[in-house]
């Protein structure tokens, strides 16, 4: 992957790694999605769509603003890539769940509806983060 990345320029390259930690991200949110909606389904016999997709939106974000930060941007952890990392997850988790009911109320099950809405928001999600962030010269 770094013999990839070290021929583009930094736009590209930025945008290409992006993608590697979205679906990476995607997989962990999904994954946790699932698991949560199994553990409701045999535990409570309700699936809690809206809490499982909440932790799984919620623990994939803490990991992701770290790789989003040091892999993504090239960048150091400070209070304005925090806050616009927090702005920026937020309104994607209401698109998310936009999507998600949407996509539900149009008839799919609550499995594919979560993979759908999650691949869906995921685009907005790079261009509002890269407002927020700026790479540092060494």
């Amino acid at each position: 992957m770094k013999l990839l990345t070290a021929y583009l320029s930094n736009t590209v390259r930025s945008a290409v790694r992006f993608v590697i930690v979205g679906v990476s991200g995607m997989g962990i949110q999904y994954a946790i999605y699932f698991a949560f909606l199994k553990l409701f389904e045999a535990v409570l016999a309700d699936p809690h769509v809206s809490l499982s997709f909440t932790l799984g939106f919620v623990l994939e974000m803490i990991t992701n603003y770290f790789l989003q930060t040091y892999y993504v941007f090239e960048s150091k952890p400070n209070w304005k890539n925090a806050g616009g990392f927090v702005f920026s997850r937020t309104l994607n988790y209401g698109v998310q769940m936009a999507f998600l009911w949407l996509i539900m109320w149009m008839g799919l099950n609550e499995y594919w509806a979560g993979i759908l809405s999650i691949n869906l928001a995921g685009i907005v999600n790079y261009f509002v983060l890269k407002l927020f962030y700026r790479k540092q010269r060494p």
